[in-house]
């Protein structure tokens, strides 16, 4: 069985979203420049289909915590969108039509949703049911590989 990987940017202080998250500020307010360090390395730019970037200590570090996923589960605000119901044109995530996971993806969520299958592999699955059976059914989707807890802040505290 595959080990569960937890990987988020935080602030020193311990914030990982700031106040006022939405679809035109997916990390919310104050925190525009706090992905900048992981956008420029080299291993970050091509999980986007993007060339060049930085190589070194922290792009080798990065590669090395995204090697070997299988899987990875996610809340429903790192997903994005607007919180309540789906509605009849639903969100379908701040990553484009490729989105940079390439594997089974469970999101965490209140509101039932078909699988959005994208580009790359990235198939999107909306759990409704708890942590519990969102890391059992990508255990069964990582086949012996990793999962990656990718965020947010209230999966980590379950």
């Amino acid at each position: 069985m595959g080990k569960v990987r937890f990987h988020m940017t935080m602030t020193l202080d311990g914030y990982i979203p700031g106040p006022n998250q939405g679809p035109d500020k997916p990390f919310g307010e104050g925190t525009e420049h706090l992905n900048d360090w992981m956008f420029k390395l080299r291993c970050a730019r091509e999980l986007f289909g993007q060339e060049g970037g930085e190589t070194g200590a922290s792009d080798d570090v990065f590669r090395e915590g995204m090697a070997n996923i299988g899987a990875s589960v996610m809340g429903r605000n790192m997903f994005g969108g607007e919180p309540g119901p789906w509605g009849r044109d639903p969100w379908n995530g701040w990553w484009g039509e490729d989105p940079p996971y390439h594997t089974p993806v469970f999101v965490l969520t209140h509101f039932p949703r078909e699988p959005l299958v994208m580009q790359g592999g990235t198939v999107f699955n909306f759990v409704t049911n708890g942590i519990e059976s969102a890391l059992g059914q990508a255990r069964a989707a990582a086949g012996g590989k990793e999962i990656l807890i990718s965020g947010g802040a209230n999966i980590i505290q379950h």
